[in-house]
């Protein structure tokens, strides 16, 4: 779903002398802190609105409802996540399973600085999607192929005998595993899990 810019938004705008493009990207990453460790429905607009000091008004000049915000907030985490991932798995100094477990220890020391209170934002509203609007339901399908599709390219590398319809399998079973390693490290509170999920993935890339 699309803002059509070209409308007039309601709300007040953000008093003069505050960047409109900074202001709406500090809503935007206030709603990926909160989104990540409290859930959609649970984050309350005012919580979101009072970590950067941005009155309700102003915030509806920016974005129609909370649904358009969650949407404007997905979006974003995935392009922090998708340069991310491919920081790693097209870093060519390193051999191709090294480029992954590079991005493994990377998500776990993100895990371990926020003291386990956070995990991957798109995990966190795949648990809670009964209660998600369906745009919302539309663009985590749409994130997460793109996810998958970006590990199915790696084990064209990783895995240069396995069949098209194989590494496919094999990418969408990595985030079926990883989400769920993700979830369990916030509940245990340690990365152990995500160590046990990469070290049986690593073993079944190789029979």
């Amino acid at each position: 779903m699309q803002l059509d810019m070209s409308k007039k938004r309601r709300g007040r705008p953000p008093k003069s002398g505050r960047d409109t493009t900074n202001t709406k990207t500090e809503l935007i990453s206030s709603g990926v802190e909160h989104f990540t460790q409290f859930g959609f429905a649970s984050s309350g607009l005012d919580q979101i609105l009072k970590k950067v000091s941005v009155p309700k008004g102003s915030f509806y000049h920016y974005f129609a409802n909370k649904e358009v915000f969650g949407l404007a907030v997905i979006d974003y985490y995935n392009n922090y996540f998708s340069r991310k991932l491919d920081s790693h798995l097209k870093n060519d100094q390193l051999a191709p399973e090294q480029r992954l477990l590079s991005f493994v220890e990377d998500a776990k020391a993100g895990i371990e600085r926020y003291n386990f209170n956070r995990g991957c934002l798109v995990g966190n509203l795949e648990q809670e999607i009964a209660v998600l609007p369906d745009s919302h339901r539309e663009k985590l399908i749409m994130v997460m192929q793109s996810w998958q599709n970006k590990i199915s390219d790696h084990l064209n590398v990783l895995c240069p005998d396995a069949e098209q319809e194989e590494r496919h399998s094999l990418a969408e079973f990595f985030w079926i595993g990883w989400e769920g390693a993700v979830s369990r490290c916030k509940l245990v509170q340690t990365t152990q899990p995500i160590d046990l999920f990469i070290n049986h993935y690593l073993l079944l890339l190789k029979k």
